[in-house]
């Protein structure tokens, strides 16, 4: 994995630097909290309903060991023992004392860590394939390119104060893990007709008030140009994107309102232009050839596959195979495999890891997959490089520590935010009602019956929940009652075969929530041929037979 060069290092240093003394001056009276906001937001610093909250950095979900052991003690000392992990692969920190943040941010830094451009109108966070330079369905491994672009964007002069947030997301496998559909730019590798691997564009997704999935602007773009592209894009979006309505400043409905084409034509202009002008950032050969050698495979020095022997342990171990089945994905090299561990125990708080358990997967991760963790897009953590023959000490592993739950991709694997427990932009809570649906499925018989099926869980309308490309989505609102309410989408998706979710009608009070999914389930299981997806079923039956099913008792 990547590692801090010098300059990486001085620069999160002298932040920590001047946001303590921003940090003390606020403290002491000298900054109103209106002069301080933008400066604590561009560390990451959010004030909620109970406490600050800080967005720590994980860039393209990469950690190792030891910063996972870093970010196990900060949750010890300056938080309630535990932390939250997002759906932009960082981690979230909620009962922070504003007096200690500079202390947070100090204790990351001699972590490589930082918590710089998570929050605030610049390039946020790249995201990527949380099983990225080991999947064995992937053209190439995409980090590399998700830390050219950390370099180029962070504190990039022009792009600092852009008219909203902005997120970049890679994929380099064909099935796309990435959701880059759902992103400002989303960027996929693929394969020229000539055999030249490069970049297909895609700009203007987004879920959020106005979800949009991206369009597609460069079918194919080499390699050496993807700086001088992505500088493009930005600076079309720079000079039309809307600054006076936050509501329209999202560069979707830029690319709405001129159209996908003439967006297009404007980008390449720009691009055609800088290069006339001579500034056209362009990385080369021997940057690219440092920065992949950093990304390099581990030494497999035993890559025997685990063979009969975990074939017998999983025939004499039903729970375990269960936890095979589900949570053992495919590795590029044989004889290693590639584990998901579950952060969505029945009943518990969805992404939610606390300090022993982070410091347990860290010793796991030393022990059996060269000290490497991923942080994954649905709130879970990956082991990327472990033996087969190691699989059931693992498991066995995991399962001392609350970690074993083998349920990924399956109906108790819920996306959620942190909802009206913590944030002060939701409208109704969403930790509790996950908690309840995961209770309702817990039976890990019927979950596997059921098979595949995404719920994901937004709190308001910003959509951290991503709940828009959920099979079923889940978005809190107010209710006229003053209750809490949530509104169902169905047929929703973020891979390679997106689509958003279709509203399926009235709310459902909260009391009511998890009897309507119930319904949805059942009303897909009794539906589906031959093994369906839900996706597959929903789009062959349509929405009719699951509203029928839903709201009889109102057209009765």
């Amino acid at each position: 994995m990547y590692q801090y060069d010098v300059l990486d290092r001085t620069i999160v240093a002298e932040r920590v630097s001047q946001f303590r003394d921003q940090t003390a001056r606020r403290l002491a009276g000298e900054l109103a909290e209106d002069e301080f906001r933008p400066l604590r937001l561009m560390n990451g610093l959010y004030l909620q309903l109970h406490a600050y909250m800080l967005r720590v950095a994980i860039p393209y979900g990469t950690l190792s060991s030891g910063q996972m052991r870093a970010l196990a003690g900060i949750a010890r000392r300056f938080d309630k023992g535990y932390g939250h992990f997002t759906t932009r692969q960082n981690i979230q920190y909620n009962w922070v004392k504003l007096e200690e943040a500079p202390d947070i941010l100090a204790a990351l830094a001699e972590a490589g860590m930082h918590a710089i451009q998570t929050s605030g109108n610049c390039i946020r966070n790249t995201t990527t394939d949380q099983f990225a330079g080991a999947a064995a369905d992937e053209l190439e491994d995409p980090r590399p390119w998700c830390e050219l672009i950390r370099q180029w964007s962070t504190f990039h002069p022009e792009f600092s104060y852009l008219p909203r947030k902005f997120k970049i997301a890679v994929s380099g496998a064909a099935h796309d893990r990435a959701a880059v559909a759902v992103h400002d730019i989303g960027l996929h590798l693929v394969r020229s007709g000539e055999g030249n691997v490069g970049f297909r564009v895609l700009v203007g997704g987004g879920l959020g008030r106005t979800p949009r999935l991206a369009r597609a602007i460069r079918d194919f773009l080499p390699k050496r140009d993807l700086l001088a592209y992505l500088e493009a894009i930005m600076r079309v979006y720079n000079l039309h994107g809307r600054r006076d309505n936050i509501f329209k400043a999202r560069i979707k409905i830029l690319v709405d309102s001129l159209g996908t084409e003439e967006f297009a034509r404007q980008v390449e202009g720009e691009f055609r232009a800088m290069h006339e002008f001579g500034y056209a950032p362009e990385t080369s050969p021997a940057e690219i050839a440092r920065i992949t050698a950093q990304f390099a495979d581990p030494v497999h020095k035993r890559a025997e596959a685990g063979g009969e022997t975990l074939d017998r342990q999983r025939a004499e171990n039903p729970d375990f195979d269960r936890w095979v089945r589900t949570n053992v994905a495919a590795h590029k090299r044989a004889g290693q495999a590639i584990v998901t561990v579950s952060l969505k125990p029945v009943g518990g708080p969805p992404g939610d890891a606390s300090a022993e358990q982070m410091d347990a997967i860290a010793e796991l991760a030393d022990r059996y997959s060269f000290g490497e963790i991923r942080t994954t897009h649905a709130q879970n953590l990956v082991l990327p490089h472990v033996r087969e023959a190691d699989l059931f000490a693992i498991w066995q592993a995991l399962g001392r520590h609350g970690l074993a739950t083998a349920n990924l991709g399956l109906v108790s694997d819920i996306i959620c935010c942190p909802g009206l427990d913590y944030c002060n932009l939701a409208n109704t809570r969403s930790i509790p009602v996950a908690q309840r649906i995961s209770e309702r499925f817990a039976d890990a018989g019927r979950q596997a019956e059921i098979g595949p099926l995404a719920i994901k869980m937004s709190g308001c309308i910003n959509a951290c929940g991503h709940h828009h490309v959920g099979d079923i989505g889940l978005l809190g609102v107010d209710k006229k009652d003053g209750g809490e309410g949530y509104q169902m989408t169905l047929g929703g998706r973020a891979d390679e075969d997106g689509a958003l979710g279709a509203i399926i009608g009235r709310a459902f009070s909260s009391d009511e929530v998890v009897d309507a999914v119930e319904t949805v389930v059942g009303t897909y299981v009794a539906n589906r041929r031959d093994g369906e997806d839900f996706t597959a079923t929903y789009r062959r039956i349509g929405a009719a037979p699951f509203k029928e099913s839903l709201y009889a008792a109102d057209q009765g």
